[in-house]
């Protein structure tokens, strides 16, 4: 029992991982309300979670999307908020939740425009 939870463990960190994109725009070239645009900016993230989703071994939602991924980024650039134009997430509840039947593989993405 204990050798399949050292795996299990091993095994999410292997597995689960973020990933960001960014394309720097010109604000003549692209528009967004409420400021200058400096880039476009993409986030995903995919967990791991276990029995029908109900343990998160690694965690992937939109919290984590937007506020790690996109709003860490829009930061780091110079901007000041993040304007959200798409976010999505896989459902975890009803009968979405037989989707992730012993273990299951949650993604999470979110786009959005890095305002000055």
């Amino acid at each position: 029992m204990k050798k399949a939870i050292v795996s299990a463990i091993l095994a999410s960190g292997l597995v689960a991982c973020t990933s960001v994109e960014t394309a720097i725009v010109s604000n003549n070239e692209v528009a967004a309300s409420g400021g200058d645009p400096i880039a476009v900016i993409q986030g995903t993230a995919l967990g791991l979670t276990a029995i029908f989703h109900v343990i998160d071994l690694v965690q992937s939602d939109l919290d984590t999307v937007v506020n790690r991924l996109l709003v860490t980024e829009a930061k780091a650039m110079g901007g000041n908020k993040v304007q959200i134009l798409t976010a999505g997430t896989t459902p975890r509840h009803g009968i979405f939740a037989l989707g992730g039947t012993i273990i299951g593989f949650p993604i999470s993405q979110a786009t959005g425009v890095a305002v000055k």
